[in-house]
Protein backbone atom coordinates (compact mmCIF):
# COMPACT_ATOMS: atom_id res chain seq x y z
CA UNK A 1 0.00 0.00 0.00
CA UNK A 2 1.47 3.40 -0.93
CA UNK A 3 2.21 5.99 1.72
CA UNK A 4 -0.94 7.96 2.58
CA UNK A 5 -0.22 11.33 4.25
CA UNK A 6 -3.96 11.81 4.88
CA UNK A 7 -3.88 8.99 7.45
CA UNK A 8 -1.23 10.70 9.56
CA UNK A 9 -2.51 12.28 12.78
CA UNK A 10 0.71 12.16 14.82
CA UNK A 11 4.42 11.64 14.21
CA UNK A 12 6.97 9.56 16.14
CA UNK A 13 10.69 10.25 15.66
CA UNK A 14 13.66 8.05 16.39
CA UNK A 15 16.70 9.96 17.71
CA UNK A 16 20.01 8.50 16.50
CA UNK A 17 20.42 9.01 12.77
CA UNK A 18 17.00 10.66 12.50
CA UNK A 19 17.14 13.77 14.69
CA UNK A 20 20.71 13.40 15.96
CA UNK A 21 23.49 13.20 13.37
CA UNK A 22 25.01 10.25 15.18
CA UNK A 23 26.70 8.45 12.29
CA UNK A 24 28.62 11.56 11.22
CA UNK A 25 29.63 12.22 14.82
CA UNK A 26 30.84 8.64 15.31
CA UNK A 27 32.64 8.75 11.95
CA UNK A 28 34.42 11.97 12.93
CA UNK A 29 35.45 10.51 16.30
CA UNK A 30 36.73 7.28 14.75
CA UNK A 31 38.54 9.20 12.02
CA UNK A 32 40.52 11.08 14.67
CA UNK A 33 41.56 7.78 16.26
CA UNK A 34 42.73 6.08 13.05
CA UNK A 35 44.19 9.13 11.29
CA UNK A 36 47.78 8.32 12.42
CA UNK A 37 47.41 4.97 10.59
CA UNK A 38 46.08 6.42 7.34
CA UNK A 39 49.27 5.45 5.50
CA UNK A 40 48.02 1.83 5.71
CA UNK A 41 44.46 2.58 4.54
CA UNK A 42 43.07 2.40 1.00
CA UNK A 43 43.75 5.74 -0.66
CA UNK A 44 45.07 6.96 2.70
CA UNK A 45 41.51 8.14 3.33
CA UNK A 46 40.81 7.84 7.06
CA UNK A 47 37.33 9.39 6.83
CA UNK A 48 36.01 7.01 4.16
CA UNK A 49 37.45 4.03 6.02
CA UNK A 50 35.90 5.19 9.30
CA UNK A 51 32.46 5.59 7.69
CA UNK A 52 32.64 2.13 6.07
CA UNK A 53 33.58 0.61 9.41
CA UNK A 54 30.70 2.33 11.23
CA UNK A 55 28.22 1.22 8.56
CA UNK A 56 29.57 -2.36 8.64
CA UNK A 57 28.58 -2.68 12.29
CA UNK A 58 25.02 -1.37 11.74
CA UNK A 59 23.38 -4.55 10.43
CA UNK A 60 24.69 -7.00 13.07
CA UNK A 61 23.96 -4.33 15.67
CA UNK A 62 20.36 -4.19 14.50
CA UNK A 63 20.03 -7.97 14.67
CA UNK A 64 21.09 -8.15 18.32
CA UNK A 65 19.20 -5.01 19.29
CA UNK A 66 16.20 -6.85 20.70
CA UNK A 67 18.10 -9.59 22.56
CA UNK A 68 18.08 -7.89 26.01
CA UNK A 69 14.31 -7.45 25.72
CA UNK A 70 13.77 -11.10 24.82
CA UNK A 71 15.90 -12.15 27.80
CA UNK A 72 14.07 -9.64 30.03
CA UNK A 73 17.40 -7.92 30.74
CA UNK A 74 16.61 -4.55 29.16
CA UNK A 75 15.50 -2.86 32.39
CA UNK A 76 18.54 -3.95 34.49
CA UNK A 77 20.94 -3.00 31.68
CA UNK A 78 19.31 0.40 31.27
CA UNK A 79 19.54 1.06 35.01
CA UNK A 80 23.23 0.12 34.98
CA UNK A 81 23.80 2.42 32.01
CA UNK A 82 22.02 5.28 33.76
CA UNK A 83 24.06 4.75 36.93
CA UNK A 84 27.33 4.73 35.01
CA UNK A 85 26.32 7.85 33.10
CA UNK A 86 25.58 9.68 36.36
CA UNK A 87 28.79 8.65 38.14
CA UNK A 88 31.38 8.40 35.37
CA UNK A 89 33.73 11.36 35.27
CA UNK A 90 33.55 11.95 31.55
CA UNK A 91 33.15 15.17 29.55
CA UNK A 92 29.65 16.36 28.79
CA UNK A 93 28.28 14.78 25.60
CA UNK A 94 28.11 16.83 22.46
CA UNK A 95 25.33 15.90 20.05
CA UNK A 96 25.09 16.94 16.44
CA UNK A 97 21.75 17.78 14.84
CA UNK A 98 20.75 16.43 11.44
CA UNK A 99 20.74 19.50 9.14
CA UNK A 100 17.27 20.97 8.72
CA UNK A 101 15.67 19.15 11.66
CA UNK A 102 14.78 22.28 13.64
CA UNK A 103 13.08 23.83 10.62
CA UNK A 104 11.25 20.55 9.97
CA UNK A 105 9.87 20.43 13.52
CA UNK A 106 8.84 24.08 13.33
CA UNK A 107 6.89 23.44 10.13
CA UNK A 108 5.18 20.30 11.41
CA UNK A 109 4.32 21.31 14.98
CA UNK A 110 1.19 23.33 14.03
CA UNK A 111 -0.24 20.29 12.22
CA UNK A 112 0.60 17.23 14.37
CA UNK A 113 1.37 16.18 17.93
CA UNK A 114 4.89 14.73 17.87
CA UNK A 115 6.76 12.22 20.02
CA UNK A 116 10.32 11.06 20.46
CA UNK A 117 10.46 7.26 20.42
CA UNK A 118 13.99 6.23 21.32
CA UNK A 119 15.72 3.15 22.68
CA UNK A 120 18.23 5.45 24.38
CA UNK A 121 18.18 5.94 28.15
CA UNK A 122 16.19 8.91 29.42
CA UNK A 123 19.21 10.91 30.55
CA UNK A 124 21.03 10.98 27.22
CA UNK A 125 17.80 11.46 25.26
CA UNK A 126 16.86 14.53 27.28
CA UNK A 127 20.45 15.79 27.12
CA UNK A 128 20.28 15.74 23.32
CA UNK A 129 16.89 17.47 23.25
CA UNK A 130 17.98 20.11 25.76
CA UNK A 131 21.28 20.82 24.02
CA UNK A 132 19.37 21.81 20.88
CA UNK A 133 16.28 23.18 22.69
CA UNK A 134 13.98 20.65 20.99
CA UNK A 135 11.93 19.47 23.96
CA UNK A 136 9.11 22.02 23.40
CA UNK A 137 8.33 20.43 20.04
CA UNK A 138 7.33 17.07 21.56
CA UNK A 139 4.17 16.05 23.42
CA UNK A 140 5.85 12.96 24.86
CA UNK A 141 9.35 11.53 25.09
CA UNK A 142 9.52 7.73 25.09
CA UNK A 143 12.85 6.16 26.11
CA UNK A 144 14.19 2.70 26.89
CA UNK A 145 12.13 2.06 30.02
CA UNK A 146 8.95 4.01 29.23
CA UNK A 147 7.13 0.92 27.91
CA UNK A 148 7.25 -2.79 28.72
CA UNK A 149 9.53 -3.45 25.74
CA UNK A 150 11.59 -1.17 23.56
CA UNK A 151 11.95 -1.15 19.76
CA UNK A 152 11.70 -3.29 17.62
CA UNK A 153 8.61 -4.19 19.67
CA UNK A 154 5.58 -1.94 19.08
CA UNK A 155 5.09 -1.08 22.76
CA UNK A 156 6.82 2.34 22.64
CA UNK A 157 4.58 3.43 19.75
CA UNK A 158 1.47 2.21 21.55
CA UNK A 159 2.59 4.22 24.58
CA UNK A 160 3.31 7.37 22.53
CA UNK A 161 0.01 7.10 20.65
CA UNK A 162 -1.91 6.83 23.91
CA UNK A 163 -0.19 9.89 25.34
CA UNK A 164 -0.90 11.87 22.14
CA UNK A 165 -4.54 10.79 22.04
CA UNK A 166 -4.44 9.04 18.67
CA UNK A 167 -4.74 5.46 17.45
CA UNK A 168 -1.44 3.67 16.69
CA UNK A 169 -2.43 3.26 13.02
CA UNK A 170 -2.79 7.05 12.80
CA UNK A 171 0.88 7.48 13.71
CA UNK A 172 3.83 7.86 11.38
CA UNK A 173 7.12 6.35 12.59
CA UNK A 174 10.25 8.07 11.26
CA UNK A 175 13.56 6.23 11.63
CA UNK A 176 16.81 5.32 9.97
CA UNK A 177 17.07 1.59 10.78
CA UNK A 178 15.10 -1.60 10.32
CA UNK A 179 14.47 -1.55 14.10
CA UNK A 180 12.36 1.60 13.66
CA UNK A 181 10.50 0.25 10.63
CA UNK A 182 9.73 -3.07 12.32
CA UNK A 183 8.43 -1.31 15.43
CA UNK A 184 6.19 0.96 13.36
CA UNK A 185 4.79 -1.82 11.22
CA UNK A 186 4.15 -4.02 14.27
CA UNK A 187 2.12 -1.17 15.77
CA UNK A 188 0.09 -0.74 12.58
CA UNK A 189 1.65 2.68 11.91
CA UNK A 190 2.91 3.96 8.60
CA UNK A 191 6.69 4.19 8.40
CA UNK A 192 9.25 6.37 6.66
CA UNK A 193 12.90 5.40 6.44
CA UNK A 194 15.43 8.22 6.30
CA UNK A 195 18.84 7.78 4.71
CA UNK A 196 20.66 10.37 6.82
CA UNK A 197 21.53 7.77 9.47
CA UNK A 198 22.74 4.19 9.70
CA UNK A 199 20.25 2.37 7.48
CA UNK A 200 20.51 1.83 3.74
CA UNK A 201 17.75 1.91 1.16
CA UNK A 202 17.64 -1.83 0.25
CA UNK A 203 17.29 -3.06 3.82
CA UNK A 204 14.72 -0.41 4.75
CA UNK A 205 12.70 -1.29 1.65
CA UNK A 206 12.88 -5.03 2.40
CA UNK A 207 11.68 -4.34 5.95
CA UNK A 208 8.56 -2.65 4.55
CA UNK A 209 9.12 1.11 4.86
CA UNK A 210 6.20 2.88 3.21
CA UNK A 211 8.46 5.65 1.92
CA UNK A 212 12.17 6.51 1.84
CA UNK A 213 13.55 10.04 2.19
CA UNK A 214 17.12 11.23 1.83
CA UNK A 215 16.83 13.18 5.09
CA UNK A 216 14.44 13.95 7.92
CA UNK A 217 14.48 17.49 6.53
CA UNK A 218 12.46 16.22 3.53
CA UNK A 219 9.51 15.21 5.72
CA UNK A 220 7.39 18.41 5.43
CA UNK A 221 7.32 18.11 1.66
CA UNK A 222 6.31 14.44 1.86
CA UNK A 223 3.42 15.42 4.14
CA UNK A 224 2.36 18.36 2.04
CA UNK A 225 3.55 21.05 4.47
Amino acid sequence: MPFDPQRVRAICFDVDGTLSDTDDLWTANLERVIRPLRFALPGRDARSFARRLIMAFETPGTIIYGIPDRLQMDAPLARISNWLARHARTPRHTFWLVPGVRETLQRLQPHYPMAVVSARDERSTLAFLDQHDLRPFFSVVVTALSASHTKPYPDPIFYAAGRMGVAPDECLMIGDTTVDIRAGRSAGAQTIGVLCGFGEAPELTRCGADLLLNSTADLPQALGH
